[in-house]
């Protein structure tokens, strides 16, 4: 990855929402705020992972910046195609739509499975210089692409409510 492209990327890791502790407006809001914040700071291209909830809060969020005109690129790093099918029908709805608006759309891994989304995990922290986290302590892929950000020195913006 080139260094200057990954100075100015952004990433996002957080839990399902029926994992999540928190209010789901609490936990939007507070995405806004912090993809705000990293606009500001010259941040200009996001990669969400696409998962339901904070993925797809975020990307929904770095879209709308968009369409308000924001010099903003939305990346979409799935980790298979077919990865939303056995989701409930609105979430693949949303899904869909953040791939079709995505400036750059990529499959990570070429079979379905658990390592595709710990490939897909590391492919994002790989390609950013910052994460964006909601993490309420639960153990998993949220806790591990944190603690694999932290090893490759990208900076972790958690959630605090």
């Amino acid at each position: 990855m080139d260094k200057e492209k990954r100075k100015i990327s952004c990433t996002f890791t957080g839990h399902r929402p029926e994992k999540l502790d928190a209010d789901e407006e609490h936990v939007i809001k507070w995405l806004k705020k912090e993809i705000g914040k990293a606009v500001a700071e010259g941040y200009m291209d996001f990669i969400t992972g696409m998962a339901r909830g904070v993925d797809i809060w975020a990307a929904e969020e770095v879209l709308r910046l968009k369409e308000e005109g924001a010099d903003l690129r939305l990346i979409a790093a799935s980790a298979f195609k077919g990865m939303e099918e056995r989701w409930a029908r609105d979430w693949q709805v949303r899904y869909r739509t953040v791939l079709k608006k995505a400036d750059e759309v990529h499959f990570i891994s070429a079979k379905p499975g658990r390592r595709a989304f710990f490939e897909r995990n590391e492919w994002m922290v790989d390609h950013a210089s910052r994460l964006i986290a909601v993490y309420t302590g639960a153990g998993g892929g949220t806790k591990m692409t944190m603690e694999y950000a932290g090893k490759q020195g990208v900076e972790v913006r958690k959630y605090k409510r």
